[in-house]
């Protein structure tokens, strides 16, 4: 049995065509900009089988044919052996399967339990918070050690990487870290796609519904019309760090 925080039936955003998004209860990260704090804690959610959620997407199969289940959070990785037995469910009744994760629970000594996942990954969507080791244990509290290293290991294993990075005013939206973020997935051969997020407020109300207070406080969203320019520093990175 899995902690499931919620499922959305009909998702545009995590990944390609239509999606099936499940969100896992848990997650070890506490990023300071994170839209859903509801899904930290580890004793939240429903418990779901994997047969009572593949009987959820079976329902509107039809939905889903450009589409398929994406797994995120929370932090799917948390819940690594429900999450394997999902995909591999799901990869054996020829769906899509898309990861969204921070990598953050990965270590070399579960490394064949997380070679056996990745074989029912079609696409993995990777967050890179910061491209620098302070940065991000400022960010998210934790070392991003292990986020590198499975990004090494999606690319050991052939699976298509994306990279997510959100640029927030003041933290992660100067050029200098920016060709950072480039120069540092440039390494992952797999590297198929780059999204790059504006940074937003718009889970400040679940902060204040849980009566926690909001990191970033009254910061204000980055400025959309400058995310073309940020991914150019980004893929100026990416070129400059494959020379």
């Amino acid at each position: 049995m899995g902690k499931i925080h919620s499922i959305e039936t009909f998702g545009t955003v995590d990944g390609p065509g239509v999606r099936f998004v499940v969100f896992f209860q848990g997650c070890p990260m506490r990023c300071k900009f994170c839209h859903n704090p509801d899904t930290w804690k580890y004793d939240g959610g429903t418990e779901m089988s994997v047969e009572e959620i593949y009987e959820k997407f079976d329902r509107n199969r039809a939905f889903y044919k450009n589409g398929g289940i994406t797994a995120t959070g929370g932090e799917p990785l948390v819940q690594l052996e429900f999450l394997t037995e999902l995909f591999e469910c799901f990869k054996a009744n020829g769906v899509n399967t898309c990861l969204d994760t921070s990598g953050i629970c990965y270590t070399s000594e579960k490394r064949a339990e997380f070679e056996r996942l990745l074989k029912s990954v079609d696409l993995v969507m990777l967050d890179i918070k910061s491209p620098y080791a302070d940065g991000h244990k400022e960010l998210t509290g934790q070392d991003m050690g292990a986020v590198v290293e499975f990004a090494k290991l999606v690319s050991e294993m052939g699976t298509p990487l994306r990279i997510r990075h959100v640029v927030v005013p003041g933290i992660t939206d100067s050029e200098e870290s920016l060709m950072a973020v480039g120069k540092l997935i440039s390494q992952f051969r797999t590297l198929k796609e780059l999204e790059v997020l504006p940074y937003h407020k718009m889970g400040i109300k679940k902060y204040e519904e849980m009566g926690i207070s909001y990191p970033l406080g009254d910061l204000e969203p980055f400025d959309k019309e400058k995310v073309l320019w940020a991914r150019q520093k980004i893929i100026e990175g990416i070129k400059h760090g494959k020379d």
